[in-house]
């Protein structure tokens, strides 16, 4: 067990300290703000298609920091050697692998933290035709960033500690403080009852879409443990284009009794359960959403185990040396 927590947390760390990491976090959550910043003229359904494309830079984000944070953890360590010293310990290659893992869920579980406190945001900032940009909460937001940059360039500078890492978790800190700080004031300025524009459907919403990033990972690993990052990214690529037309592709052709469909449809994650923008005006209740939301992590759970199954598989006859 110390073992497995050892390499956890050391996959954490270095994933945390790659500077694409903190670039893509960074850039994704400020495009989310800027979504909502503009008008889209939308005949009154402005708020939903800011909702539909937020989620969207959320997910695809996400699943590319799966692909480069798997790559770098796994494939990169097998390329230069690592893998074979931390295995030439009392160290199990399930255990390696699956610590590794750990590693990368929970890099990935900050990654969609803060993308989904910018989407909560948006829900509150989106506005038709009619309506005019919440340049407060821009700027609020803005002020946060820039101060999560200016605590790692100032550790650095003067404590000697990694940017990075530092503005990352400075990043994580600030991002909290600006979403409490926005919520408590309205577009003009005045006081309000906190959080009370925001639309709290976002967070299961959200929550679904790191399931669908673990999941990635989870493919993510499995590759990563035959080839690097360029074919990772392409067979990742391709069971995600394959995934999203599962139902059109395999679905009527399984009904119908073929087997070959069958099993496609089966093994293939469909990633469409995981997108829930067209079906949240349904779900009135809160208590509805959940449900579906707990019906997809045992789906989540499922597709997770197989893939690192699949991946210890790879990677016990995998030559190392």
């Amino acid at each position: 067990m110390r073992q497995f927590v050892a390499i956890a947390q050391n996959a954490f760390m270095e994933l945390i300290r790659q500077p694409i990491f903190l670039l893509l976090v960074t850039a994704s959550s400020m495009f989310e703000i800027f979504l909502a910043c503009i008008p889209y003229f939308g005949f009154g359904d402005d708020p939903k298609m800011v909702q539909d494309s937020v989620l969207a830079v959320m997910l695809l984000a996400g699943m590319l920091s799966a692909v480069l944070s798997a790559s770098a953890s796994v494939a990169k360590e097998i390329r230069f050697g690592t893998a074979l010293v931390v295995l030439s310990k009392p160290v199990s290659r399930s255990t390696f692998l699956l610590a590794k893992y750990t590693g990368i869920a929970f890099s990935l579980i900050i990654f969609t933290y803060i993308n989904l406190l910018a989407a909560l945001l948006t829900s509150r900032m989106a506005y038709d035709a009619y309506g005019n940009t919440d340049k407060l909460a821009l700027g609020i937001w803005s002020l946060y960033v820039a101060l999560a940059y200016l605590i790692g360039g100032l550790t650095n500078y003067f404590l000697r500690r990694p940017f990075v890492s530092d503005t990352l978790i400075a990043l994580l800190i600030c991002s909290t403080l600006a979403f409490i700080t926005i919520n408590l004031f309205d577009k003009s300025g005045k006081i309000q009852p906190f959080a009370a524009e925001i639309d709290f459907r976002m967070v299961p919403a959200g929550i679904l879409i790191i399931f669908a990033t673990l999941v990635f990972a989870a493919i993510a690993v499995a590759s990563s443990t035959r080839v690097d990052v360029i074919p990772t990214l392409l067979i990742c690529s391709a069971l995600f284009l394959l995934g999203l037309m599962s139902d059109y592709l395999f679905r009527k052709a399984a009904s119908e009794g073929s087997f070959i469909a069958s099993v496609c449809y089966t093994i293939i994650p469909n990633w469409a359960n995981f997108w829930v923008t067209d079906i949240m005006e349904y779900y009135t209740k809160m208590s509805g959403f959940l449900a579906y939301t707990g019906k997809v992590f045992v789906y989540s759970l499922c597709y997770i185990g197989a893939g690192l199954l699949v991946a210890i598989g790879l990677f016990e006859n995998r030559e190392l040396s």
